[in-house]
Formats: structure tokens, sequence, C-alpha cells
């Protein structure tokens, strides 16, 4: 009996000790990601799969690339940064905040005139289109465009299409693209432009028309390590993102890739 008892301890500790390097690599501390807000369901699920490979879970913070760079900024602790436009990640970057060598442009959007599900509007989107008669006695809901990507995006598609000084005044301007989505998923708006992922990911609301690349800058995604970052699984959940897999659960969510 005695030596049953030997033997299956010694069994256990050799069981124990494969799997060791698992428990070691998911007791590490989470890397804290800052990410744009249309990349709420997507990055939550690369999260999800980079645990899967037995890393802690990173933590993630959503919000407005504009308050996300002013968060870096002020000396916000994080790991990660990705933005939803190229000019914030500049910020940062002129701050001397980012890491040497680990920016990566990896992601694409399109952006997308969108109204309630049930609304019967109808819109060609196009130079001079009818946009504020189509408002009727509502607002378009948009993310700011005084410096929340979406709405920048918004803005320069609505000036080069010669729309926008017929709809400047009636705007119910967001926090984050999120934000104006909500107010068109309620009904609170008739109207909204946000990205095509995030009217993909709202059931709330239906894609109106998508507006022409060349009336706004290309939507794109940079990602970078923070250079305060002392966490090696950030930079591994980093490299991960940019990878062939990362960008593969991306394009699932509707984004293009780089």
């Amino acid at each position: 009996m005695r030596k049953f008892v030997a033997l299956l301890l010694a069994v256990l500790a050799v069981l124990y000790g494969a799997a060791a390097p698992v428990s070691a690599a998911s007791g590490g501390q989470p890397p804290l990601v800052l990410a744009a807000a249309s990349l709420q369901e997507s990055m939550n699920a690369a999260a999800d799969a980079w645990a899967r490979k037995g890393h802690p879970r990173p933590r993630i913070s959503f919000a407005a690339s504009s308050a996300l760079a002013r968060q870096i900024a002020s000396g916000a602790p994080a790991d990660l940064f990705v933005s939803a436009d190229e000019p914030w990640m500049d910020d940062v970057q002129g701050k001397g905040l980012v890491r040497k060598g680990t920016r990566v442009s990896f992601l694409r959007n399109d952006l997308v005139l969108i109204a309630p599900r049930a609304s019967t509007i109808r819109l060609r989107i196009g130079r001079g289109m009818p946009l504020a008669r189509a408002l009727g006695n509502g607002r378009l809901a948009i993310a700011d465009p005084a410096g929340v990507p979406a709405g920048i995006y918004g803005k320069q598609a609505l000036t080069r299409l010669g729309v926008w000084p017929s709809v400047q005044d009636r705007l119910a301007p967001g926090d984050s693209v999120r934000g104006a989505l909500a107010l068109v998923s309620r009904g609170a708006a008739p109207l909204g432009i946000v990205y095509a992922t995030d009217a993909r990911a709202d059931p709330g609301v239906r894609v109106v028309g998508t507006f022409p690349p060349a009336s706004h800058d290309p939507i794109s995604y940079p990602v970078a390590t923070l250079s305060s970052s002392r966490n090696p699984e950030g930079e591994g959940f980093r490299r991960y993102l940019i990878s062939a897999e990362g960008k593969a659960l991306f394009r699932r969510f509707g984004f293009g890739t780089k």
C-alpha cells in the first residue's frame, strides 16, 4: 500500500510539473489595452482567444480615440493603445509615449449612413444629396467632429460631398461612435454616421448607404505598445493582434486588414 501511494504521488508530481508552464502563463499580469470604441466586439473576441492560449485575459478600456490619447498623455497606466485613426496615434507618439518599432497599422473600415431598423428613409449617397431634407425635424447623430475620429471622417465626407453647410447646425454629437450608434438604434435620431462594423454589430439599425472612400481620409487603425509598459504580456498580445490569426478574427467582424 505504501508503495502504491508513493507511486501515485510520483505520477502526480510529474503531471503537475507538465502543467506548470501553463499555470505560470495564466498567472501573469493581464495587460491593459486602451482601444477605440468601435472595436468592442472584435477586441473582446481577440482577448478571449488570447486567454484560451494560456495567457491572462487582457483588460480593455473602450472610448473615443481622442479621449484615450488624452488619458495616455496624462499618465494613465496602460500597455497598448489602439486608435481608430492615425492622427491620434501621431499625437501620442509625438509626445514620446510609444515604444519605438511597435506601431503597426493593421485594420481598415468603411463609413456608412444608418437609420433605425424600422425606418423607411431612402437616400443615395452622393454629391449634393438631400440629407437635411431626409432628417425632417430630427438631427444627425455623429461622433463629435471636433476630435473623435468617426466624427472627423463624417465631417470630411459631408464637406467633400457639399452637404455639410446644410446639416452642421443640426447635429446630435456623441462622445464616441457608439454614442451616435445608440441614438439611432433607440430611434432618438433619424439618421447617423458610424463605421460599417458598428452598424453590423447593432440589429437596431440598417445601412442606408456607404460613403465613397474618396470622400474621406482612409480609415486606418494603428496599434502600438506604450513606452511606459513593463508587462511582457502587452507586447505579446500586440503581436497576436497583428498576426495572420489575429487579423482573420477581425475580418469576421467586418474589418478590412492590412
